[in-house]
């Protein structure tokens, strides 16, 4: 495209938080500037981390921000969501270098959203074809594309990437005016096991805070962050975020941040950390000082829906895994990446475990929505 003039950025800062915006809309809050420099900021991002910032902009002629993807240099596959530790490993055993690589996504969020921030087609390919010069230029072994929306997907498809398919559980707001009313479109046996479990989980609790906007504060933070160093270590093995992040993202983004918060005893025991999007609720990380029966259900998912619904929101994305999901009314939804591979033997390896993998999660997708809970799967 003539005139059109790629560069790298080694930190978020470096590009007026107006110019990046513009790109990226206001629906999803994980490629938001505010969101990204956060994660810089606190230093939970970074060379030291082994996410070196890299982010990709296109300029036209007058220096304008015409398209942009959050990039980054990566020493691992940590934090990714999207596993190919076994690709790293068959390459390594070959004989090559498979780090670093190149990483287009939200750090940490296994979020469909944009990646290709663009306001046209046309931008977004050519970001995407300068994004491969990028890696191939710095000779790296591959380029990945995590959690990219379907279209962008399509696109990425188009012009050489090879595509990955996977599935998560969404939530999907079927116009409920309550959740009595959600329940009344389920069959009769899974309306009992949800109403006994949220009964239970507040057994021993004695309130559930909402906390959102202007009302946070660092003792929230204090209480919570707690609770997420409890469940990131035995989880992960290491927590990827500390503690400044979610001060800075709190100081930034309170208004897209909804902290359900249960309390007992006078202290807060367990939380779940939530950001709202344009018309989603997305639950991002959970955990907890006391074991209470079915209190992760409440926090992460049945109180989820209820500011859900609420709130008119479509939809709750209640994070990546866990089939357990099913049975209380959160479906199987597919998610994507995309994936350039230098080497022409390699690629053609993969491309065929992609092939057969996509089969396999289409047919498991298939085969996991029939055992929804609602009334028509009686």
């Amino acid at each position: 495209m003539s005139g059109v003039v790629a560069e790298v950025a080694a930190h978020i800062s470096a590009i007026a938080a107006a110019d990046w915006n513009g790109l990226t809309g206001s629906d999803n809050p994980f490629v938001q500037h505010e969101f990204l420099r956060a994660l810089e900021d606190s230093g939970s991002v970074g060379a030291d981390t082994g996410w070196q910032p890299y982010h990709l902009l296109l300029r036209d002629a007058t220096g304008a921000l015409i398209a942009a993807s959050p990039m980054y240099l990566k020493s691992h596959s940590y934090g990714e969501y999207v596993f190919d530790h076994a690709w790293a490993n068959a390459y390594g055993h070959a004989g090559g270098e498979y780090y670093p690589k190149l990483q287009i996504a939200a750090p940490f969020t296994p979020v469909t959203g944009p990646r290709l921030l663009a306001r046209t087609e046309d931008h977004r390919r050519v970001l995407a074809m300068a994004a491969i010069d990028i890696a191939k230029q710095h000779r790296v072994s591959s380029l990945h594309v995590a959690f990219p929306t379907e279209p962008e997907w399509q696109l990425l498809g188009e012009i050489g990437f090879l595509q990955r398919l996977d599935s998560q559980y969404h939530w999907l707001n079927d116009g409920y005016g309550a959740f009595d009313d959600f329940l009344g479109a389920l069959a009769s046996r899974k309306r009992k096991v949800i109403r006994r479990e949220r009964k239970e989980a507040v057994a021993n609790i004695d309130a559930i805070d909402i906390v959102s906007g202007n009302d946070l504060r660092e003792a929230h933070w204090d209480a919570f962050f707690r609770f997420y160093m409890d469940t990131g270590s035995r989880k992960w093995g290491r927590p990827y975020l500390n503690r400044q992040f979610f001060s800075l993202l709190s100081q930034a983004m309170a208004d897209r941040m909804v902290l359900i918060l249960a309390r007992r005893g006078g202290r807060y025991v367990a939380g779940a950390l939530n950001l709202r999007g344009g018309d989603t609720l997305y639950g991002r990380y959970w955990g907890a000082v006391e074991e209470h029966p079915f209190l992760h259900f409440e926090l992460c998912y049945y109180q989820a829906m209820d500011y859900a619904i609420a709130h008119k929101l479509a939809r709750v994305e209640a994070g990546a895994q866990g089939e357990h999901k099913i049975a209380r009314g959160y479906l199987p939804a597919p998610t994507y990446s995309a994936h350039w591979i230098a080497h022409p033997g390699f690629r053609d390896a993969v491309a065929a475990f992609l092939e057969r993998e996509r089969q396999a999660v289409a047919h498991d997708m298939q085969a996991l929505a029939e055992f929804g809970p609602f009334k028509l799967q009686e």
